[in-house]
């Protein structure tokens, strides 16, 4: 393998598994606990409606994107709102996810995948880019 072979590889990697666990957090939120239980849910917080629905979308939709490699760039950019919120929301839980609520070093990992995602692009096997959207996308956000 070469260098820009790994390069691939581990880029490859990287959005895959981001987009997995995005899309395994935001099913349930679909499909388990329902949308009007998500809700309420984020209202027990503070937050209001509307930031549970986009969590829901920027979840499923996005983690499907980054998964495929459709628009990698931009649906890890914009995944960020939600993964910094996840990390506020478990700020004051201690260090590790197994405390009480949740800690905040797995949030922290996600917006740090999120972040190399955003810079490495699709990697290897990526679908790239759809034409229906593509002249609506900035060119350096469609790899």
């Amino acid at each position: 393998m070469t260098f820009e072979t790994n390069t691939n590889v581990g880029a490859t990697l990287t959005r895959v598994s981001l987009g997995t666990i995005l899309l395994a957090h935001g099913l349930p939120k679909l499909l388990v606990f329902t949308v009007p239980g998500t809700v309420a849910f984020f209202a027990s917080l503070g937050l209001p409606a509307i930031a549970a629905y986009l969590t829901i979308f920027a979840e499923v939709v996005g983690g499907v994107a980054i998964i495929a490699g459709l628009y990698t760039r931009l649906a890890a950019i914009l995944s960020l709102p939600v993964l910094i919120g996840s990390l506020w929301a478990h700020a004051g839980n201690d260090w590790l996810f197994s405390a009480e609520g949740g800690g905040w070093e797995f949030p922290a990992l996600l917006v740090a995948l999120a972040v190399a995602v955003a810079v490495q692009g699709g990697g290897a096997f990526a679908l790239r880019r759809l034409p229906v959207l593509d002249a609506y996308i900035p060119q350096a956000l469609k790899a």
